[in-house]
């Protein structure tokens, strides 16, 4: 699983959480220990300048990352990157069945307003996708939580370039690393996440034909998109049929035998 980290030219800030001198093989270990890591509640702002928590965010799967928003190079073309996957995941899992949040972990730049002009340098205006400040006190125990590793250099940050799948219940499910990573890092544990979890008040029609579009679901790499592969239901059906169409001739077959005469 490759592991990058990004660096950053434009801002010096206060000394951080971590040490400088921690090696990749460390910080791969530190995120992935927080597979399976309950998120606290934090208090986040909006880009309007209203006070959120992290928790009314619950109930559906979360796609989550972390930028300082005085980075001029690596944090865009991330969250432009990853903008791009979400929109091949929505194609294929619906348009409101995640959400996408950003949040600047620089809490002594990344206001309000700094967040509401990095997504409109971005292209962000989903309703689905919502960038939040994060207030100064809380910020150790997020990137902690989300196990998120960064330090301040001359030239910035140094960060791990993370994005974090959680599930409906605030649990953290899976990290996607990397600047440009495959549609599929981030795809594939939002479909297992939103098709192939049972919900509590999913009907049993509903809960079936979520079955059929998990399994149904498929990913094609020449288009780097997902589509729908009827040839799998197809198959079933044929298989189906022909299962029934077989108990029927030895049903048939049965009753023909006690009909016969006996001897």
């Amino acid at each position: 699983m490759p592991l990058v980290l990004l660096y950053s030219t434009l801002t010096f800030a206060q000394p951080g959480p971590v040490d400088e001198s921690f090696e990749h093989s460390t910080a791969l270990k530190i995120s992935q220990e927080a597979i399976g890591r309950q998120l606290g509640e934090y208090r986040l702002s909006g880009v309007d300048g209203q006070a959120h928590s992290l928790t009314e965010l619950r109930g559906k799967p979360l796609v989550l990352s972390l930028v300082f928003t005085s980075c001029y190079q690596i944090c865009p073309m991330t969250t432009r990157h990853l903008a791009k996957v979400v929109d091949k995941a929505r194609e294929a899992l619906g348009e409101d069945n995640f959400n996408v949040v950003t949040i600047g972990f620089d809490a002594a730049v990344d206001d309000p307003e700094a967040m509401q002009h990095f997504a409109v340098q971005q292209g962000i205006d989903n309703s689905g996708w919502k960038l939040f400040s994060v207030a100064a006190e809380d910020v150790a125990a997020l990137t902690r939580d989300l196990g998120f590793i960064y330090f301040p250099t001359v030239r910035g940050f140094d960060h791990i370039i993370q994005a974090t799948v959680v599930d409906a219940g605030g649990v953290v499910y899976r990290q996607v690393y990397g600047q440009a990573f495959e549609t599929p890092l981030l795809v594939e544990p939002l479909k297992q996440l939103v098709l192939g979890r049972p919900q509590p008040a999913d009907t049993f029609i509903t809960s079936l034909f979520s079955k059929i579009r998990f399994f149904c679901t498929t990913y094609d790499p020449v288009r780097d998109g997902y589509f729908f592969d009827y040839s799998l239901f197809i198959g079933m059906f044929i298989g189906a049929v022909i299962i029934l169409l077989m108990i029927a001739w030895i049903l048939r077959a049965v009753m023909n035998l006690k009909r016969m005469p006996k001897s």
